[in-house]
């Protein structure tokens, strides 16, 4: 018994460093400005699909990421950890793509990898906290989903029991494949790097990255074909142009601000029950608390 498992990850800046030129004139995040990392929760669901692996041999874990040519980055990390491949989506047309739009494209990738039975990504991106994009995905595939999942406990070749983290408490469900599923931070988190698979991916690169850099390895690449990560243009996924990127995308960014909290004046307590009870009023009269 093996499974055909997709990741889906996704290069993000790292929001601690928002700055004033975090935001582009557009209303789009300005990502040249901020440092770039591996989506936390993305990690969470690779470690989800390299348990499957681990437990089914012959199993493959394809990782899938939409971005510019650095997001490249995101498919070797992926390989250094135990996926088998992947594909990166870039293209002008991409750019600006709402939750909406993003989901549209990566389903169209999805239906050109061909059918697979798990499709894993993080809760959502920390770049946007919307959570959306995994259950669109599903939707414009016609899947079932499940969200907030923290540990896959059986897996069949029919079905699959998930363990999922709710407010107020953990839920049991057992759903059909094929299937989405969104991981929570709270699940296992990945593996390190594995030093054979960085000693073996560590020349992976895309056509353009090639391009860039120098041709010292030409002859590696015609060798090892599995140093060779696929770029996809929306012509290679036959998407509709008018549905991806800014033009398919209706949610507009207003505004990023950098909020950083300061504490203005400082009150000293004694241990008084009526003190303590007075500064509690206090906090739930500001909106502080409650």
């Amino acid at each position: 018994m093996k499974f055909k498992i997709v990741v889906l990850a996704k290069q993000v800046p790292d929001t601690r460093n928002v700055g004033k030129d975090a935001m582009k004139a557009d209303g789009t995040v300005n990502r040249s400005a901020l440092p770039a990392i591996f989506n936390p929760e993305d990690l969470n669901a690779l470690e989800q699909a390299l348990r499957i692996k681990d437990q089914f041999p012959g199993s493959t874990v394809t990782m899938l990421t939409m971005g510019p040519g650095r997001a490249a980055e995101i498919i070797r990390e992926g390989l250094y950890r135990g996926a088998d491949n992947g594909y990166l989506l870039t293209d002008r047309a991409f750019a600006g793509a709402d939750t909406l739009a993003t989901s549209y494209a990566l389903a169209t990738a999805i239906k050109e990898i061909g059918k697979c039975d798990l499709i894993i990504g993080g809760r959502q991106a920390i770049d946007g906290d919307t959570a959306q994009v995994g259950p669109q995905v599903a939707e414009k595939l016609n899947l079932p989903q499940v969200t907030y999942a923290e540990e896959i406990l059986s897996l069949d070749q029919k079905s699959i029991t998930i363990k999922r983290h709710i407010d107020g408490g953990v839920e049991t469900v057992k759903a059909p494949l094929p299937l989405v599923i969104t991981v929570n931070g709270s699940a296992a988190p990945c593996r390190p790097r594995n030093a054979k698979l960085v000693q073996k991916f560590k020349h992976a690169k895309t056509i353009t990255e090639k391009q860039q850099g120098n041709l010292d390895y030409t002859d590696l690449y015609n060798q090892r074909e599995f140093l060779n990560i696929p770029e996809w243009s929306v012509e290679d996924v036959k998407a509709d142009v008018e549905q991806c990127g800014l033009s398919g995308s209706p949610t507009k960014v207003k505004a990023i601000e950098n909020i950083v909290f300061q504490a203005k004046e400082s009150k000293t307590l004694s241990s008084s029950d009526k003190e303590v009870e007075e500064l509690i009023v206090e906090l739930l009269a500001n909106h502080t608390i409650g």
